[in-house]
């Protein structure tokens, strides 16, 4: 047991799946739509409606490739949607 929780604790501190670079791409249609890219579409779509970035903790994606929408809540109060 205090082997297993060693390695818990180096994995913790050295990084691992939580810090790990991640590159997550949605194919439809041909197309490719990086994560990183929607998530920055849904930034500059909810800053360009007056809200703070530091008042942002939450943001729910919903991606619905059939309609070309990505939809979003921000906070459990703001919703909206992006081209996808």
């Amino acid at each position: 047991m205090a082997r297993k929780s060693s390695v818990e604790r180096a994995v913790k501190a050295t990084g691992g799946f939580s810090t790990a670079h991640k590159n997550i791409v949605v194919q439809y249609e041909n197309a490719d739509h990086r994560t990183d890219d929607i998530l920055s579409g849904i930034r500059e779509d909810v800053l360009g409606k007056g809200v703070n970035e530091s008042d942002i903790v939450k943001v729910d994606v919903y991606i619905k490739p059939e309609d070309h929408k990505v939809f979003y809540v921000v906070n459990d109060d703001i919703n909206g949607s992006i081209d996808f």
